[in-house]
């Protein structure tokens, strides 16, 4: 009964049952896990800009900027509203299991016939505090993307200017449901999600943008802001999952950063598809 109880606005039971305050900091993997949760919407925000923008309009730049303010303030707010409040920092009580993220599974039934709803959050604050900056988000979107487009998406039609908030408006709902159900789920899994997606995302996006060699590659500057950002998302990947708890050893493997690219590089005039299918055809 006390673990099912175990944090009350911030509190935990000890080894004696007894409730305390949590007053430790978030570990470097909590931090990190805030960071992927929080960058979620800031990626789909970029993502269906350039989608819905394209070539048609010169007012890309400025809607990617302000996503990122609004990603940015609403993360401010966040920290600033949580406990403590008005300090960029935050307390939490470590998690120690998954259980730890669904202990409303967990509410005792008395005398097998009275569920008894007293669960609360014990993995504060990595549970709501998503929500909370999911919520800022949408506040902060809300009020200043509609006007920015208004003003300056003046290459698009009227039916497409909006297109990326009503976008956000279907995913933030899914980003919210996502962290409510496999909050959990995500918080040991999130460091191979990156790692993945990154690798698919960047081979999807080299593919498709016909990169066959490095002069391709820099031959737009565009080219290689996607390039980095996914270097980036490689080393945060690797980061999150070696924790750093021993940086000789854990360091290193940032040199593996580039891999993925390089070998797309090297291998990709071996595996070019119209190349494939003209050999083919003449019977080789």
């Amino acid at each position: 009964m006390a673990r099912l109880m175990e944090n009350v606005g911030g509190e935990k039971t000890n080894m004696q049952k007894i409730c305390e305050k949590c007053t430790e900091s978030p570990e470097l993997y909590d931090w990190l896990y805030l960071g992927f949760m929080a960058m979620l919407p800031l990626v789909l925000h970029w993502f269906f800009i350039e989608w819905y923008s394209g070539k048609k309009s010169s007012s890309a730049l400025f809607q990617h900027i302000t996503a990122l303010f609004e990603c940015s303030a609403a993360a401010m707010v966040t920290l600033l509203v949580n406990d403590p409040v008005s300090l960029l920092s935050i307390r939490s009580c470590r998690v120690q299991m998954l259980s730890d993220w669904y202990t409303m599974l967990y509410n005792p039934s008395l005398d097998y016939i009275t569920t008894l709803h007293c669960t609360q959050e014990a993995v504060f604050p990595l549970y709501t505090i998503v929500l909370i900056y999911y919520a800022f988000c949408l506040v902060f979107m809300m009020l200043l993307r509609p006007l920015l487009v208004k003003k300056i998406a003046c290459g698009l039609g009227k039916s497409d200017r909006f297109k990326s908030i009503y976008a956000a408006l279907y995913f933030f709902p899914i980003l919210t449901v996502l962290q409510a159900v496999g909050g959990g789920l995500l918080y040991y899994a999130f460091p191979y999600i990156i790692l993945v997606l990154s690798l698919v995302t960047l081979a999807v996006y080299m593919s498709a943008s016909e990169i066959q060699s490095f002069k391709n590659l820099v031959a737009k500057k565009k080219r290689l802001v996607v390039l980095f950002s996914h270097w980036l998302l490689h080393a945060y990947g690797i980061i999150s999952i070696s924790r750093l708890d021993k940086l000789e050893q854990d360091l290193p493997l940032l040199a593996l950063v580039p891999g993925p690219a390089l070998f797309y590089l090297l291998t990709a005039r071996f595996t070019e598809p119209s190349r494939i299918l003209s050999e083919g055809g003449n019977g080789h």
